[in-house]
């Protein structure tokens, strides 16, 4: 992360949207997203019925799985667009637009937040993670989902440092995470927090034609190699939760 630097809104939103326009942002397979919600269903530990604020929604794929495990919950964007995809695909899904670092909700008005890939967006997380202390209750919950930079295949592929990186299919905000930081930032902010790591998310598309060809292969290796013990801390994803304490 460079936190001497700020996300480039408007590049966000271009991006997002031109990816509306081809419904192709739902990056991972049905039962994929199943498992990834919940996993954070499990780090929330929220009671069905509570109020849960999903920011970075996107198209809302994962803000319906949340209503569909018993949530009132409320989804935000940036792309107005991947908004008004939501909107068609789940009628009746409380989705809006809106900035994560300035969000439009009241002080304490949510028991849970999810952040769904979105922490890795920022170079500097710091006015994300302050909006979500705000908006979350005393003893709140939230729980973060990003790509992991000590996992070899993140690190060659999406780390501005690997020879390998490829630009296609990511702005150039996005930047793998290591989660000891992201802990600490949130930590700084108020917040009690425990870090774990994910496994076995199978991909059904990536915007890299080169790429997409060996999907199989990497979709082998991480349902198998890294779903192992002694492979904790290289899965591909880090998740980070915690509980706003002050």
């Amino acid at each position: 992360m460079s936190l001497e630097r700020a996300q480039d809104k408007q590049k966000e939103i271009v991006f997002f949207d031109q990816h509306a326009e081809k419904d192709d942002y739902d990056v991972f397979t049905p039962p994929s997203n199943e498992r990834l919600v919940g996993a954070l269903v499990r780090l929330l530990g929220l009671p069905q019925g509570a109020r849960i604020a999903d920011i970075g929604c996107g198209s809302g794929v994962f803000t319906e799985l949340l209503r569909c495990a018993g949530y009132s919950v409320t989804g935000i964007d940036i792309s107005p667009k991947l908004v008004a995809v939501g909107r068609t695909k789940y009628p009746g899904l409380d989705l809006i637009e809106g900035d994560a670092e300035a969000l439009p909700f009241q002080d304490a008005s949510f028991d849970g937040v999810s952040l769904c890939n979105i922490v890795h967006h920022f170079p500097n997380p710091r006015k994300l993670i302050a909006e979500v202390h705000r908006v979350l209750k005393p003893g709140g919950r939230f729980a973060a989902i990003d790509p992991n930079r000590m996992n070899p295949f993140m690190w060659l592929y999406r780390d501005r440092a690997s020879p390998f990186y490829s630009p296609v299919g990511v702005t150039e905000n996005e930047r793998p995470v290591v989660g000891r930081q992201v802990a600490d930032l949130f930590r700084a902010q108020g917040f009690r927090v425990q870090t774990d790591y994910l496994a076995g998310l199978s991909y059904r598309y990536v915007a890299s034609r080169r790429a997409r060809v060996l999907l199989p292969i990497y979709n082998a290796i991480d349902n198998g190699v890294f779903r192992l013990p002694f492979m904790k801390g290289m899965r591909p994803f880090v998740l980070t939760a915690g509980e706003k304490t002050a």
